[in-house]
């Protein structure tokens, strides 16, 4: 049986979540590099992958499995977490309709409520200056007002359940990992560490053996980020 393929980079917050899903399930894969800088992703062969592009932008990762080729790294382990229920950690609580349902909004959740601040910040704090960019502090200013909002409504859910959808690991935690990853490499990591159970439900997120597996790249770029232009550490 060929290997699932991922096209992406680790450092890219949605490669590293297809990744760590994968970990997660115990599913082999074969990560393929898409530099960026090169133009990979607007290339035929990648452009190919993706079903619909939108506005001239160009998404990471793709994921391929015999036939089927997918982007949007939400559907993508949304697909993984269904197609091998059988194996791993059950993301979806499959067996548990209650359970089930608070997955799916604490997926919407962090879709639409902690994703668009978080990473508004990780823009402006690591990707603008490499593009030679001023930080707009404006933008940080605002995305840290909202993220402040939404971590007290984790910190009161998180009161009463070891993680957000229940008391088991599950999709809803995990496509947080990555962007509190690089939030945590800021000056706004206290956004996390000032909240008992946001704390010590992030420090049991960060402790999986499968965050190892895109660990190194989302490393990589936040020290380089950091060391080349001074910035902060949380």
């Amino acid at each position: 049986m060929a290997l699932i393929k991922v096209h992406g980079i680790p450092l890219s917050g949605a490669t590293a979540i297809v990744m760590i899903c994968l970990a997660e399930k115990g599913v082999p894969y074969e990560l393929i590099p898409v530099e960026l800088a090169k133009g990979e992703h607007k290339s035929p062969s990648f452009l190919s992958k993706n079903v619909i592009i939108l506005h001239t932008v160009w998404l990471i990762p793709a994921l391929e499995d015999g036939t089927i080729t997918l982007f949007e790294s939400r559907a993508i382990t949304r697909y993984v977490a269904h197609k091998y229920k059988g194996t791993g950690t059950d993301l979806l609580r499959h067996d548990k309709i209650e359970e089930a349902a608070m997955v799916g909004v604490w997926t919407e959740v962090e879709s639409q409520q902690f994703n668009p601040p978080a990473v508004k910040i990780i823009y402006q704090q690591f990707v603008a200056p490499v593009k030679g960019e001023t930080p707009n502090q404006s933008i940080i200013v605002e995305s840290v007002k909202k993220l402040d909002q939404v971590f007290d409504v984790y910190e009161a859910r998180l009161s009463n359940s070891k993680y957000l959808a229940c008391d088991s690991f599950t999709l809803a935690d995990l496509h947080h990992i990555p962007y509190i990853y690089y939030l945590m490499k800021t000056p706004w990591a206290d956004l996390i560490t000032s909240r008992a159970h946001v704390k010590v439900w992030w420090d049991n997120i960060a402790a999986r053996p499968s965050l190892l597996e895109a660990a190194q790249g989302i490393d990589e770029f936040a020290h380089f980020s950091m060391n080349r232009f001074q910035f902060g550490s949380g």
